[in-house]
């Protein structure tokens, strides 16, 4: 009976519990590789699904070229957007004599499906050759339907007959660049301020 007595004691005070969170544990375990697996969703790729290359896109209107937009690469992507990484070039022609009257240069650009807008950036120069003048920006839009450009960044126009510079905030104009309107222009200068 003494023998019994120690047993009990040993068995209520010493190791019970441990049986008791073993038992716990493996019924945990248990319940817990019984859930279902619930799978990630898989990321969607939102990278480029076309890439091409020495691309040359033409703009008519009423059968007369209107524009021709140049670029080494450009990527498409499943929303229909487009983006140039690389070197873009614009050339606008004049309706009547299929001339070139104005170009554009840009470091890359790209092209928003929803808003149906071009945006070009990086060292944008725009020269009109009819106007003779140069328009440096680092940012510009272009909507080919309404047929405007225009930008709320800094400009700088250089008139290219007297050498001379206006400069200002943000800008409207007519695609070829034939009309030209600074928002805010800051003055006109005898020589090149920094833009």
């Amino acid at each position: 009976m003494v023998q019994g007595f120690k047993f009990r004691f040993a068995h209520t005070c010493g190791f019970s519990w441990l049986g008791n969170v073993t038992g716990v544990f493996l019924l945990v375990v248990f319940l817990w590789s019984c859930e279902d697996d619930k799978k990630a969703d898989p990321e969607l790729y939102k990278g480029p699904i076309e890439e091409v290359h020495d691309v040359r896109i033409l703009y008519s209107e009423a059968g007369q070229l209107r524009v021709e937009v140049k670029t080494p690469v450009q990527l498409r992507y499943q929303n229909e957007d487009k983006t140039f990484p690389d070197t873009v070039n614009i050339n606008f022609f004049d309706p009547l004599s299929q001339q070139i009257v104005t170009t554009l240069r840009s470091d890359s650009g790209r092209f928003d499906q929803l808003k149906n807008l071009y945006i070009v950036k990086g060292n944008v120069i725009v020269v009109n050759k009819i106007e003779r003048r140069r328009l440096k920006t680092p940012e510009l839009y272009w909507n080919p339907t309404t047929q405007k450009v225009f930008t709320e960044k800094d400009v700088l126009i250089e008139n290219l007959l007297t050498g001379s510079y206006t400069k200002g905030k943000g800008l409207d104009a007519s695609q070829d660049f034939s009309y030209m309107s600074i928002r805010k222009p800051y003055g006109t200068f005898d020589f090149e301020p920094d833009l």
